[in-house]
């Protein structure tokens, strides 16, 4: 297993260690749900190295970012970032990722560390025909989510300028002594902040250590994967090999918002026209019981009996303490308000289609 820079760390931290993606990563350390919490309350710091990092650089670096994701990089300025797919033609996902616009010629991809060897090869397949530069700079970056409504506070004691930054925008800064670049996007619904960087594992730690000592005050605590699973599903964001994956498309999945039809040529448009004009068959969506149940991945919805569709993610939501899922239902089971049912070892358990956030949050 390939190990973070901070493994050390959360061996000390007695942090419980998983194989996820090829890394020995910290899935909790004390509990997810008391993790969770402290997100939602405080402010908690995430190690997320494991995640790839791809530089596109050239002068046609835009016109190869626009062909091989789905949302419209030409709007993104200097300084901001962008939600993001790329798909294959067949208009099934690659990846969701982030798109970071560094300058005219250069731009930063941020993908899942599960996908980091298929999405590079994958990008490099496209690169000859515009000539562009392709990095991948993963194993050099340590990045931080730190996220929590007092994440703020907590970065702003070791960052040498304001930490103005927008939603979706970023900039470079000078953080505990180290120069990297800082971000405001987050998996987690609240108010937070990524910290991109390279250096040995000593300049790693010695971020990691001015995080938490300056977040001593706010409650800061370290947390693991789990939580971050949690946390994400109250949000209902995606998550890759569960709710989206080659067998999914961005329409289906609720990432219409981001798949922007008339900007022109990329990977999948055809396709996509296709499942637009012929209308979805099923869709993805937010579900919540009001029964004790824990619903997961696999799982079947039913309507009366009948198999409507499957679970994609699941779990009991520690802020709501019910059980919400994600899933994909026939079309005409999709509307908020429609009564469907988790199977659960083979018992029908009564659940509603809801709209998402399921936990709403100022961001």
């Amino acid at each position: 297993m390939k190990k973070t820079k901070l493994f050390k760390v959360h061996e000390k931290l007695g942090a419980k260690i998983v194989d996820f993606a090829g890394f020995a990563m910290p899935v909790q350390y004390s509990s997810i749900i008391e993790e969770h919490l402290n997100v939602r309350n405080n402010v908690g710091v995430f190690d997320v190295s494991h995640m790839g990092e791809f530089f596109v650089k050239g002068e046609r670096a835009l016109d190869f970012v626009q062909y091989v994701t789905v949302n419209n990089a030409s709007k993104l300025t200097e300084g901001r970032v962008q939600y993001s797919a790329m798909c294959y033609p067949d208009g099934g996902i690659v990846d969701d990722l982030l798109v970071y616009k560094l300058s005219d010629t250069e731009f930063m991809l941020v993908v899942n560390a599960s996908n980091i060897e298929k999405d590079f090869n994958w990008i490099k397949q496209q690169q000859e025909k515009f000539g562009v530069e392709l990095v991948n700079a993963s194993d050099d970056y340590s990045l931080l989510a730190v996220q929590g409504p007092k994440s703020k506070e907590t970065i702003q004691k070791i960052c040498d300028k304001e930490l103005d930054l927008e939603y979706y925008h970023y900039f470079y800064a000078n953080v505990a002594g180290v120069d990297m670049l800082v971000s405001r996007t987050g998996y987690t619904g609240e108010l937070g902040y990524e910290l991109y960087f390279t250096g040995d594992e000593e300049t790693a730690e010695k971020v990691w250590n001015a995080v938490f000592e300056a977040g001593e005050e706010f409650g800061i605590k370290p947390a693991g994967l789990g939580a971050r699973d949690s946390l994400r599903l109250e949000m209902g964001y995606c998550l890759y090999g569960n709710d989206i994956d080659q067998t999914t498309n961005p329409l289906e999945a609720g990432l219409g918002w981001i798949t922007k039809l008339k900007k022109g040529e990329f990977i999948g448009r055809e396709a996509l026209l296709k499942v637009k004009e012929e209308g979805l068959k099923r869709k993805l969506v937010p579900m919540i019981s009001e029964e004790r149940a824990f619903p997961r991945h696999g799982y079947e919805i039913s309507v009366e009996g009948k198999t409507i569709g499957h679970i994609t993610s699941g779990t009991v939501s520690p802020v709501l303490n019910k059980p919400i899922a994600l899933g994909y239902v026939e079309i005409e089971f999709a509307e908020p308000g429609t009564n469907v049912n988790f199977v659960i070892r083979g018992k029908e358990i009564p659940a509603t289609v809801v709209t998402l956030p399921f936990v709403k949050k100022e961001k």
